[in-house]
């Protein structure tokens, strides 16, 4: 056997080893490739809201005192004098020291201005504010009446809240849940789907202390300033990831 015809035997040989790995265009075709989409398990993303009004337990009170001098040291002076006045009335009225916190401090010289002159030193201002909370709201009204008889001129607003919000946040959640239950199984039913098990469940909101609002407070007499609570309303917001089977 010559060169030549060891050569073409071997390249036949190997163009039959080929020939069987190699897949037809038809045969490539009768294997579709499956995507992650059609892969996926069906599902439902919801929202739902829980929702409990609850009484207010606790103010907190915001007010202040202003002085004005023609010295900083009078100004700061005078304002001490009133403020320890202040809070004296506050411990008389029963307020525990804890609950009395002070959240301002500004001492600022005060100009008259006149057209086509330079400002002119008046005085001295001082202002000293004081945050109160109030554990027992039927001494609200009596307590402005009492720190405005001590020297406070200034009452910037007052706020209801909670003293222990959880046992309201847990109940938001239990009516959060059965909102986003229902809501799951009624998306199902339209859908003609059976609905399946909860993949993930996501919380948002919570307790958040009503705003502060206006006060008007007047010396102490016989009748106190009414102050109405009201209600306030706890919200838990939730997010979950129902599969249809």
């Amino acid at each position: 056997m010559t060169r030549l015809s060891r050569a073409l035997m071997a390249g036949s040989a190997l163009a039959l080893a080929v020939v069987p790995v190699m897949a037809s265009p038809a045969m490539a075709q009768d294997q579709p490739v499956r995507t992650s989409v059609e892969q996926a398990q069906p599902s439902l993303n919801l929202s739902a809201t829980g929702r409990v009004k609850v009484a207010p337990d606790q103010a907190t009170l915001n007010f202040g005192v202003m002085t004005e001098a023609a010295t900083a040291q009078e100004a700061m002076q005078t304002n001490a004098t009133q403020m320890t006045r202040v809070v004296e009335a506050l411990r008389r009225a029963g307020i525990d020291q804890r609950d009395i916190q002070t959240s301002g401090l500004n001492l600022s010289a005060q100009y008259d201005y006149q057209e086509n002159q330079s400002p002119r030193l008046r005085g001295y201002q001082a202002v000293n504010r004081v945050t109160v909370v109030i554990r027992d709201l039927s001494k609200t009204g009596r307590t402005a009446d009492a720190v405005v008889a001590a020297g406070v001129n200034q009452i910037d607003g007052i706020s209801f809240g909670l003293q222990n919000p959880g046992a309201a946040e847990d109940q938001a959640r239990r009516l959060a849940v059965q909102a986003l239950q229902a809501k799951a199984a009624l998306y199902a039913e339209a859908l003609g789907r059976p609905l399946g098990s909860i993949r993930n469940l996501t919380e948002g909101g919570g307790y958040r202390p009503a705003p502060q609002m206006a006060m008007y407070a007047r010396a102490a007499s016989a009748d106190a300033t009414p102050v109405e609570a009201g209600e306030l309303e706890v919200s838990i917001d939730i997010t979950g990831v129902y599969d249809l089977r």
